[in-house]
Formats: structure tokens, C-alpha cells, sequence
């Protein structure tokens, strides 16, 4: 979804980014390859091809809003880290119903394990339903 293609969500916590290109081959793809990851999101594995095509389909479906989860508190402590360096995981809103723009679901992944347990992906799953609920308009 290309709404969200401009949108940076600051928490206490986290710090939602859009999903792009430059997020696959860094962390995104590399955390895909875990069994661990692949069982818990019933996902499959997939080349880095196929992940750079599944980054794109879910920027351009308009049904899909994606964010890339980064630690709040190593983005804000290291002037000039790179998001890459603070990914932690991602947050995914999917809408349902086209005609009811009210019905969807949400789910999100905190992939590094060392940040699991510490409220993070609370943190991204309430930012995602504030957002959701009040997106802003492409006239914005």
C-alpha cells in the first residue's frame, strides 16, 4: 500500500518505517531463512528474488499496509544508525473486505529474538491500529 510510503510512526518503544526495497537483503530476507520464524508465521522460504517480489507486492496491493518495526531506543541513541542496523521485525495490517475498509487484521513479528518480551510488538500492533484507524489521505 503506497499510503504508508511517506509515514515514519514514532512510539516510546518502536519506530514503524515503510517496508522497502532496502530492508530485503539486510535483515528482512536473512531472518526469513529461520525455521523458527518460517514455522511461527507459516511462511515458506524463499530467494531473495522471490522476497524482493513479495516487498513490492505488499507496497503496491492495496490491501496490505506494511511496516518495518525498529528499536526506538537504538534509532534514537546512535545519530546516523541506519535503519537496516535497528530492525527488530515488522507489523502488517490486511485488509479483509475492500467494500468495508473497517474489517481487517493485523499481525505482527518481532523477529530478533532479544527484543522479544520487552513490549515491542505491543507497542507496533496499537501504533498499527491507531494508524489504521486514521490513515492519512493521499492529499496529505
Amino acid at each position: 500500500m503506497r499510503l504508508n510510503q511517506n509515514t515514519m510512526l514514532l512510539g516510546k518503544k518502536v519506530v514503524l518505517v515503510p517496508y522497502t526495497s532496502e530492508h530485503v537483503p539486510s535483515r528482512y530476507h536473512e531472518w526469513m531463512k529461520s525455521e523458527e520464524l518460517q514455522r511461527l508465521t507459516a511462511s515458506e522460504p524463499l530467494t531473495l528474488e522471490q522476497e524482493y517480489a513479495m516487498q513490492r507486492s505488499w507496497r503496491e496491493d492495496a490491501d496490505k499496509c506494511t511496516f518495518i518495526v525498529l528499536d526506538a531506543e537504538k534509532w534514537q541513541a546512535q545519530p546516523g544508525a541506519t535503519e537496516e542496523s535497528c530492525m527488530v521485525g515488522d507489523v502488517n495490517l490486511f485488509l479483509t473486505d475492500l467494500e468495508d475498509p473497517t474489517l481487517g487484521e493485523i499481525e505482527v513479528m518481532i523477529a530478533e529474538p532479544s527484543c522479544r518480551g520487552k513490549g515491542l510488538g505491543t507497542e507496533a500492533v496499537l501504533a498499527m491500529l491507531s494508524y489504521g484507524s486514521d490513515p492519512p489521505t493521499d492529499s496529505e
